[in-house]
């Protein structure tokens, strides 16, 4: 099988996450919260979150 070069741990290399994308990811929670694997985690939550602090730049850097 060939590998996609995507990881599922957030490394080094991955995409950061983007607000359309985040908005996306909790849309389909929201769509259906008890059937959803997104909408049992609370992961469109996190993905928010991830997107705003990928957008105001702050990214645990001192």
């Amino acid at each position: 099988m060939a590998k996609s070069g995507k990881s599922s741990k957030g490394s080094r290399g991955s995409t950061p996450m983007t607000p359309r994308a985040a908005s996306r990811i909790q849309s389909a929670g929201d769509q259906r919260p008890a059937s959803s694997r997104t909408g049992q985690t609370r992961f469109g939550s996190r993905a928010q979150s991830s997107a705003a602090r990928n957008t105001t730049g702050d990214r645990g850097r001192s």
